[in-house]
């Protein structure tokens, strides 16, 4: 039996009959965002117009638009479309809900000026990048022969739900504890992810070369997502944990340390659109005619402008604000103790031994002090601990400030001699250590 290849070939007339009915809805959604579009219907346009543009996508894709030259253009500005209406409704999402995060800025006047004037500027420019795709997707489609409809997009097919519904981020967390939300650890899991931002050294930076540079070392795509999902996943912490308990109810500060890392999740969620559109249409063995008509409409040296001056720098403002709230709530809910121990006969605090009081403060999640000769350390740190120890060899006095839980594995450990008997030998309450 001779074999019949599941691809077959059509014309690409015949293709832009089908594609002129496919493409219906995504232009009809065009005209209502451009046309029909009022204050409190904008944000749900957008979010329409990110499904009708991500689906006109995949059924470019399916018919090998990509790498078709009549239509590759056609697709890329649907496909832009998506990214940039995704951008724009998480900054209308982050207007309309801004004022009710209770951020430590709905004190600091200047500030919540400043940053909302950057939340304005961000939001026109997407809405006028947005216009300027969307023409050019007519324009482009009425020379491919499609007809693009004029008529609005129907009442009935707007999508209702705006909420993505997810189950708690908690993959690798063994020590779930529905009955007492884990505050503290939430807490500390914020102030790690201040750590992150301050480290990333996030500043505005008006001189385009300089700009370039910071976008190679520190705002990658790759980067850009990574800061996503570690403020996503604080988020997820805090839902899974802290929401709608007792522990909120009762202290203000929980809410607004919240709306600190969900204000800054959402310019996160922004950057990452717009930093994998410049690198889209920077990337090698890409058309490069196609490349230099999209730079046309949406110049790319603006887009890192806003990315970073008006977008990132205020994810991490927002962060670092919130870093007092973190803070006093990590102080208010740690039960925080002294520890002070000596090290077992013969043991000496070398990369192992190091390497296992490092993976207990990490598997807490909470900060750790150690002192050593009079001096104090990170205790998460294994190069910060590795340094106090071995500049202080004779030094048999370790003392350890910090949460009762990860103090009281750190006792276990040091009564275990340290692990240097073997892994085998530690308590069961340490068992985590051996993976």
């Amino acid at each position: 039996m001779t074999e019949t290849s599941l691809d077959r070939i059509i014309s690409e007339e015949t293709f832009a009959g089908v594609l002129e009915g496919e493409a219906e809805m995504f232009f009809r959604i065009a005209n209502s965002l451009q046309f029909k579009s009022e204050a409190p219907r904008r944000r749900q346009q957008l979010y329409q117009l990110g499904i009708e543009s991500n689906l006109l996508e995949s059924f470019l894709d399916d018919h090998g638009a990509q790498h078709n030259q009549a239509f590759c253009f056609f697709r890329e500005l649907v496909a832009s479309t998506r990214g940039f209406s995704k951008v724009g409704f998480a900054l209308e999402h982050l207007q309309r809900r801004f004022e009710g995060y209770g951020t430590l800025l709905d004190g600091v006047d200047p500030r919540r000026s400043e940053f909302l004037g950057s939340l304005e500027r961000a939001a026109g420019f997407i809405a006028e990048a947005l216009k300027r795709l969307l023409e050019a997707a007519r324009e482009e489609a009425r020379s491919l022969g499609l007809h693009p409809v004029e008529q609005f997009f129907p009442e009935e097919r707007y999508t209702t739900g705006l909420v993505n519904l997810q189950l708690p981020h908690n993959l690798g967390d063994e020590r779930i504890d529905e009955e007492t939300p884990r505050v503290a650890e939430v807490a500390s899991k914020y102030l790690q992810v201040c750590a992150m931002f301050r480290e990333v050294g996030i500043r505005r930076i008006e001189e385009p070369e300089a700009r370039e540079t910071f976008f190679a070392k520190e705002c990658t795509e790759e980067r850009a997502r990574v800061y996503e999902a570690t403020v996503h996943n604080l988020q997820s912490a805090y839902d899974t944990y802290i929401r709608d308990t007792s522990h909120e109810s009762a202290d203000e500060r929980l809410r607004s340390l919240r709306g600190h890392a969900s204000a800054a999740f959402h310019l996160l969620e922004s950057v990452t659109g717009l930093t994998h559109f410049v690198e889209r249409h920077e990337a090698g063995g890409r058309n490069e005619e196609q490349k230099k008509r999209m730079g046309a409409l949406v110049v790319r040296a603006e887009v890192r402008e806003i990315t970073l001056n008006h977008l990132l720098y205020w994810a991490g403002e927002l962060i670092l604000l919130g870093e007092s709230l973190a803070r006093d709530i990590l102080s208010r809910f740690s039960t925080v103790q002294e520890l002070e121990l000596e090290l077992p006969a013969g043991v000496t605090i070398h990369a192992r031994p190091a390497s296992l009081v490092v993976a207990i403060v990490n598997h807490y999640e909470m900060p750790v002090e150690l002192e050593v000769a009079g001096k104090t350390c990170n205790a998460a740190s294994i190069l910060e601990v590795l340094i106090h120890a071995g500049s202080n060899p004779d030094e048999r006095r370790y003392v350890f400030r910090g949460d009762v839980r990860p103090l009281g594995d750190i006792r276990a450990l040091f009564e275990a001699g340290l692990g240097e008997d073997g892994l085998d030998k530690l308590p069961d309450s340490l068992a985590y250590l051996r993976d």
